[in-house]
Formats: C-alpha cells, sequence, structure tokens
C-alpha cells in the first residue's frame, strides 16, 4: 500500500483508511491490534471536517447520534448540534478512548496491491520489484488486513456531463461545486454570494442550506435571488414530528418495520406484509398530508411525484431549515424545474427548449462519486467487482465484499443512523478479526447480499444508494446473532415494540 508519512511501527497487522465516523470507530474496536489509521487531511472527522457550511447541522438529535459508549455531555440539549459541535464530539472520543496515536495525519493512501504469497515485511519504504517506482514522498507498506473507512461522501465531486463546448468553460461567471463551497470561510463564502445571480444545482439537504446561505448573503434591496435549479424532488419534513405524533413511530420500531419487506423471511411473514401493504401506503399519505399542511410544497411546485416511503427507504429524508420557505416568500429563493436538458453558455445556463437562466456564479450540489474514490485505490482485479448491474456495492453485513479478501469496508450502507450502522459492523468486524465467528461459504454471502439489493429494489426507485432503513432492526438483529449476541428482551415488551429503533441494546450470550 503506498501512501505519504513515516512508516508504521512493525507489529501494525491492520491499516485502516479513513479518521471519519467510522475510521474512528473502526479504530477504537481493532486497538488491540495496536492498527495505523491513515488520513489524508490533518485531523479527525471525516466529511464533518472538509464538507460543512457555516450553517451545517446534524440532522437528527444528538441522542439519535452517540456512541454507545460515549454519550454527549450534553444529550438532552434538543437543538441539534452544529458541525463544529460534532467535529469537538468525535475529536473527544478520539482522546478517550486514545487512538489518536494510530493516526497518520497529511496521509494519502494512493494504491493498495495484493500479494497473493506470503513475503517478509519490508518497512524500509522500497516496494516490491513488480509494483516500479514511487513517486517521491511515497512509501509502502505491507498489512495482513485494509479496512476502507473512506466513506461514499467529499474528495470526488460527481459532476454533471455537459455536451461539447457546452461546458462550465463555456461560462464566463465562476462554477464550483460544493466541496469548494465548504473550502470557504465565512467572510469568502459571503462575498462570493453577495450581490451576485446564484443557481444552486440540486435539491437535497446540501442545496438547501446552500441556498438559504445564499439568500441571507442578499438581504437588502440590492441583494439577488437565489435560484435553485431542481431536477428530482425530494420530501423534506420541518421537524420530527407528524400531525403530533414522534416520527420514529412511523418507521423505526419493531412494529412499523412489520409493514416492510426484509431478507430471509418466512412465507407467513411475507403473506403478513402483502396484507399490510395497504396501511402502510396510507401512512406514507398520512405524513404526506402533514407536509402539504405544514410546509408551502404545492404553492412553490416543489410537491414530488413519488411517495413519501420512497424517500425513507433511501434515506433521503432531510430537515427542512426553519427560514427556507420565509426566504423564498421574500422572493430571494426562487425554484426553476430542470425538466430539460440543461447546459452552459456565456450568460449562464441554457436549456434544451432554447430557454435561458442568467447567472453569476453557479454551484453544483450533485453529489460525491464514492466508487470512483474506492476504483482510484483498489487493484484489479477486485476493482471491477465493486459494482453490480444493480448499481449496488455487494457488502456482506455492509462490511465484507466476499470475493475480495483481507479487506472491509465500513461506512458505505445508509441507515436510520449511520454512525450506529457504522459502530455495529465495526464491532462485527472486530469480533470476526478476532475469530470469534465464522463467515458463511461465499455462496452464501452473495446470496443474502442479493436477498437485500432486491428488497432494496422493491422499495425505492432510489435504490442505488445502498439504504437499509426499512429492515434496519432486523439487519442488526441479524448481525447480533451471527456474533453470538442476543436481543436485550425488556420485561415491558409492549414498550420494546414501540421504542425508537427497536431497543437494540444488546448482551453478549452467557
Amino acid at each position: 500500500m503506498a501512501s505519504n508519512h513515516q512508516n508504521p511501527p512493525l507489529g501494525s497487522r491492520i491499516a485502516i483508511i479513513g479518521a471519519g465516523v467510522s475510521g474512528l470507530v473502526a479504530a477504537k474496536q481493532l486497538r488491540h491490534y495496536n492498527p495505523v489509521v491513515f488520513e489524508a487531511s490533518d485531523s479527525v472527522g471525516g466529511v464533518w471536517k472538509s464538507c460543512s457550511y457555516n450553517s451545517t447541522k446534524l440532522q437528527s438529535s444528538r441522542a439519535d447520534y452517540e456512541f454507545t459508549d460515549f454519550p454527549w455531555p450534553n444529550r438532552d440539549d434538543p437543538s441539534f448540534p452544529t458541525y463544529v459541535e460534532i467535529i469537538d464530539y468525535l475529536e473527544s472520543y478520539a482522546k478517550h478512548f486514545d487512538v489518536l496515536k494510530y493516526m497518520r495525519f497529511n496521509s494519502k493512501v494512493v494504491d493498495i496491491r495484493f500479494i497473493r504469497e506470503p513475503q517478509t515485511a519490508d518497512f524500509d519504504g522500497k516496494p516490491p520489484g513488480e509494483y516500479g517506482s514511487l513517486l517521491p514522498g511515497q512509501q509502502w507498506y505491507s498489512f495482513e488486513f485494509v479496512v476502507v473507512c473512506t466513506g461514499k461522501y467529499g474528495d470526488i465531486p460527481k459532476i454533471p456531463v455537459f455536451p461539447n463546448n457546452k461546458g462550465p468553460e463555456t461560462f464566463q461567471g465562476q462554477v464550483l461545486h460544493t466541496i469548494d463551497y465548504c473550502k470557504l470561510d465565512k467572510e469568502a463564502a459571503s462575498q462570493l454570494l453577495k450581490g451576485k445571480k446564484v443557481v444552486v444545482v440540486g435539491f437535497k439537504k446540501s442545496a438547501i442550506d446552500l441556498a438559504v446561505e445564499c439568500a441571507q448573503a442578499n438581504q437588502g434591496p440590492e441583494g439577488q435571488p437565489c435560484t435553485m435549479l431542481v431536477r428530482t424532488l425530494h420530501w423534506t419534513v420541518p421537524h420530527y414530528w407528524v400531525w403530533g405524533l414522534p416520527f420514529f413511530l412511523f418507521y423505526s420500531t419493531r412494529f412499523s418495520q412489520l409493514f416492510h419487506r426484509r431478507p430471509n423471511e418466512s412465507l407467513l411473514r411475507t403473506l403478513l406484509c402483502l396484507l399490510l401493504s395497504p396501511m402502510r401506503r396510507g401512512l406514507s399519505k398520512f405524513i404526506e398530508s402533514y407536509l402539504l399542511w405544514k410546509l408551502p410544497l404545492l404553492k412553490y411546485g416543489l410537491k414530488p411525484d413519488h411517495p413519501f416511503e420512497e424517500d425513507y427507504a433511501s434515506c433521503q429524508m432531510a430537515i427542512m431549515p426553519e427560514n427556507f420557505f420565509a426566504e423564498a416568500d421574500k422572493g430571494k429563493i426562487v425554484f426553476k424545474r430542470a425538466t430539460t436538458k440543461w447546459w452552459f453558455w456565456k450568460g449562464g445556463i441554457e436549456f434544451e427548449d432554447n430557454s435561458r437562466l442568467e447567472a453569476d456564479v453557479v454551484i453544483l450540489s450533485t453529489g460525491y462519486d464514492g466508487k470512483k474514490k474506492l476504483k482510484a485505490i483498489l487493484p484489479d482485479p477486485f476493482r471491477s467487482l465493486l459494482e453490480l448491474p444493480s448499481g449496488l456495492m455487494p457488502l456482506y453485513r455492509g462490511t465484507i465484499h466476499p470475493l475480495i479478501p483481507n479487506m472491509a469496508f465500513v461506512g458505505y450502507i445508509e441507515s436510520v443512523s449511520n454512525l450506529h450502522t457504522s459502530e455495529l459492523r465495526s464491532i462485527w468486524l472486530s469480533r470476526l478479526v478476532d475469530n470469534k465467528f465464522k463467515l458463511p461459504s461465499v455462496e452464501d454471502m452473495l446470496e443474502q447480499t442479493s436477498k437485500e439489493m432486491e428488497i432494496m429494489r422493491q422499495s425505492t426507485r432510489f435504490f442505488k444508494r445502498h439504504c437499509i432503513s426499512t429492515f434496519s432492526i432486523n439487519h442488526s438483529d441479524e448481525i447480533c446473532a451471527e456474533m453470538g449476541w442476543n436481543t436485550w428482551r425488556k420485561k415491558n415488551l409492549l414498550l420494546e415494540a414501540f421504542s425508537p429503533y427497536g431497543s437494540q441494546d444488546y448482551e453478549q450470550e452467557k
């Protein structure tokens, strides 16, 4: 493995790539192996450090985004934590469990090679002959196991493809991606937006937050409106209450997840789910009715064409900032539906119907290419195994690719709480490396991943995001059973059935 840093300790057997949430919890769970954590930046935090705006906040409460063995100091605070608070929390976690000593900051992994034959570890920085020469500042390291925690977001932006001579180079204004905007300090960001005709491409959480920042920078008569160029609409929620009921009751309890298909279910449960399908669709309509009443979606033409449950099943439910529609009412945020193809002209954006949208600044909130980031460092032939025709990465338990040896991937599936998802899978991975349980056969693992992908495909048209939110409790139960753990059964079974996240407290089997 090539990287830019001093050699790791000779006793290191495990490498971890990335020091975001997944990398931190993986390092904590594998610390008895004295791992080496390669982090390209100069600190922990991952996307919270590199891809956050000045206004970025967590999308859930503190209690729903905390490690099981390290609670927030002020976990009862009802406000959503800012990204600065989250970074502080992650740094405190790293210090508390003494994992900073494993970190190699400013060390970007540029290549991974798989050596089939056992070789004596060479820690003098010289690669084996078949690797060829190294660039200045690069070194090779030998490990027995590599845990990739670089995540699906950040680093490599996803840029739309434009016709020849109609790309950003044609535009006389400024074009940047949200990852570039995140690098600006508060003053520079304000100067970029103030008094400019800004177009934000996208309508997910990062685009919505950016539009609010743009509106705030353009207050007063001299301010220009921010235009959101929207291709695909998604449901947003103002808070986690629906007609006076807490949101988790609808999707995040054992009872509520009975309404949804899940892998490995019996014929009886499949029939039950089929019988309950009208109620599931009714719940989606119930939530949609509240959102249409609470938010002026119809007024601004922002009502999605698909059911709410599809956005939840693909982990795309976003909290709408309180002042978003207030700024829209003032004319500081306007909307343009991109129902046809578009490209750049020298004065802004042009559409297939020859209409034009003038702009000084265009910010692409078009996401990130996580697979391209992985393919850039993985060796052949494993690079081609990352993506099936379905578009999903087939990971057993969301962690192990059955056909890629000596590697694991943490942080590549999404759920109700990505932090909890990464933590449980890191615990599973640690016990696997410790030989406390055995993996099924390759055939059985591939069959399991195929079942999960088929459930996701049936649940939402946006299944390529690899989200397990509608069967997350069952998914966690299966992982714990594989480790030899039992679900903690509370005396009040009714309380367990209707509590958030199914009361997923686990104990090791005696």
